[in-house]
């Protein structure tokens, strides 16, 4: 096994996930419900799934595709992301600037 890539696996995750949505839903649950066990060991099994349906898909793709075209696919995939993001919120604020404007005077 490699330790170095289950170290740098485990930190990059755990990073990843705190103060992340999943992370809430467990504190929501684990504060309003009686067993705070079968909470826990349902969001373990939960991120387990979740990540053994990445590493599964991550494989499968990375049998397709060479290293350089996949991190190509990711490079420009997350770029669009942010351009979306960036295009929606430019918008949001010419929106609200709009509708700061055409407020009816008395």
């Amino acid at each position: 096994m490699d330790w170095q890539l289950l170290g740098l696996s485990f930190i990059t995750v755990f990073l990843a996930e705190i103060g992340d949505k999943s992370q809430l839903a467990a504190i929501a649950l684990g504060g309003s419900l009686k067993s705070p066990r079968a909470v826990f060991f349902g969001s373990v099994s939960a991120l387990i799934l979740a990540s053994l349906i990445g590493v599964l898909a991550g494989e499968g793709v990375a049998q397709l595709f060479p290293a350089r075209t996949l991190k190509a696919i990711a490079a420009v995939g997350f770029a669009l992301m942010g351009l979306r993001l960036l295009w929606r919120s430019q918008s949001e604020d010419s929106e609200e600037l709009g509708t700061k404007e055409q407020t009816p005077t008395e």
